[in-house]
C-alpha cells in the first residue's frame, strides 16, 4: 500500500464500487474483521472511508486519532 491512498473498510456490498475509484478495498463483514483490517491501513492511508457498521465496530475512541483521517458513508 502506498502512503497516503486512500482505503475503505466495510461490507462487501457497500464499499466494493470505491475500488473503481482506484480505493484499496477491505471487506469486512464482521466487527473483528474491521479492527484487523483498520490495523493493516491505519499507518500507510491518508484517508479511510468507513461503513457505518465498520465505524460502530472500531468506536470513537479510534475514530478521534489523527492519522488516518476517516470518513463514514450516510446510513
Amino acid at each position: 500500500m502506498t502512503v497516503g491512498h486512500v482505503a475503505a473498510i466495510g461490507e462487501q456490498v457497500r464499499v466494493a464500487g470505491l475500488a473503481l475509484a482506484g480505493v484499496t478495498v477491505l471487506a469486512a463483514e464482521e466487527p473483528e474483521a474491521v479492527r484487523d483490517a483498520w490495523r493493516d491501513v491505519r499507518g500507510g492511508a491518508g484517508l479511510v472511508i468507513l461503513t457505518p457498521a465498520a465505524a460502530d465496530a472500531l468506536g470513537p475512541a479510534v475514530l478521534d486519532r489523527i492519522p488516518p483521517l476517516t470518513a463514514v458513508l450516510p446510513r
